[in-house]
């Protein structure tokens, strides 16, 4: 980070100070508590093999069909990794005064989604518990790190996207569950990370205003680079793949229900106040998404071409009826 681009995170952080107590206090007038374990079947759970001398898991144990599996899984340990998202958050914006006030109250509403749906699986043996735990440890192992260098900007422009991204794909992986318990579950999950990209996108909309050339350039960077947090845990390409297959979350959903209504809601393409830095940055966005739409193109073509062979096969594929 340049010594500007220090300047200008710490005048934002002292000049957003009182937009962020309003979104804060807006957040905690509309939020509503909630309580994970009125959302896990219970009476559904019986005791595992280990030391209590219970039933070894079987995969017929499970009534998720194999996507549905993959998906929880998938966004349960992306919910697990909390701990390193405080810290990166926490360190490109600082934990004084209202900064700090919304991460910990962020921090607190988050861990409730690691802890509903585990409980879940777990309760319903939904998945194996074994490689669950082993895929947890490893994945938390690694940890994860902002390529922003603790950039407060680009620490937002993130999280705008990634919290509505996730709401998407929690929302479909409970309509794929096929299960009204799993899909309520996941539907109160995904009402948190909507507020919360609510949050974040009114707050950088507020940078625009105050820096609207740097607030560009991490817009771009962010959309341009962008990678789910569980991109780096075991196993997350052959699960993506099949998430995307299924529509829960693909690349079209990406561009017309996260990035486009996100950037919509900035303003971005109509705005005037930007120098040749930010209407660089403006430029190399619009190029990379154009480009993206094509790919994303391709990708849905050669879908209905693979759904159409399953079809033939007498094989009907496993997806989310739009």
């Amino acid at each position: 980070m340049t010594s500007d681009s220090k300047a200008i995170q710490s005048r934002l952080i002292r000049d957003l100070e009182p937009v962020v107590g309003i979104e804060l206090e807006r957040h905690l007038s509309i939020q509503k508590n909630w309580y994970p374990h009125e959302y896990v079947p219970w009476s559904e759970g019986r005791t595992y093999a280990g030391p209590l001398n219970g039933d070894a898991w079987e995969a017929k144990d499970s009534r998720l069909t194999p996507v549905a599996q993959d998906s929880l899984v998938l966004n349960l340990l992306t919910e697990d990794n909390l701990p390193s998202y405080h810290t990166e958050i926490a360190l490109s914006m600082g934990r004084d005064g209202a900064w700090g006030n919304w991460i910990e109250r962020w921090t607190a509403e988050e861990a409730r989604h690691s802890i509903v749906i585990r409980d879940y699986l777990m309760a319903t043996r939904g998945v194996d518990p074994y490689e669950l735990e082993d895929l947890r440890m490893a994945h938390m192992s690694l940890g994860y790190q902002t390529p922003y260098e603790n950039d407060m900007l680009h620490t937002i422009a993130y999280v705008s996207f990634q919290e509505l991204a996730t709401r998407i794909s929690h929302r479909n992986t409970g309509k794929i569950s096929d299960d009204p318990i799993a899909e309520s579950m996941m539907q109160r999950v995904a009402l948190d990370e909507n507020l919360h990209m609510i949050f974040y996108r009114n707050t950088l909309n507020a940078a625009l205003d105050l820096e609207p050339d740097a607030a560009m350039r991490a817009i771009t960077d962010v959309v341009t680079n962008f990678d789910m947090p569980g991109a780096n845990m075991p196993g997350f390409g052959r699960k993506a793949v099949q998430i995307a297959l299924a529509g829960i979350y693909d690349m079209q959903q990406h561009l017309d229900e996260v990035i486009a209504p996100v950037l919509r809601a900035w303003n971005v393409f109509e705005r005037t106040d930007l120098t040749e830095v930010g209407l660089k940055a403006r430029e190399e966005l619009s190029e990379f998404l154009s480009k993206t739409r094509a790919e994303s193109d391709r990708f849905n073509e050669k879908r209905d071409h693979h759904f159409e062979r399953l079809i033939a096969r007498g094989q009907e594929p496993i997806r989310i009826q739009k």
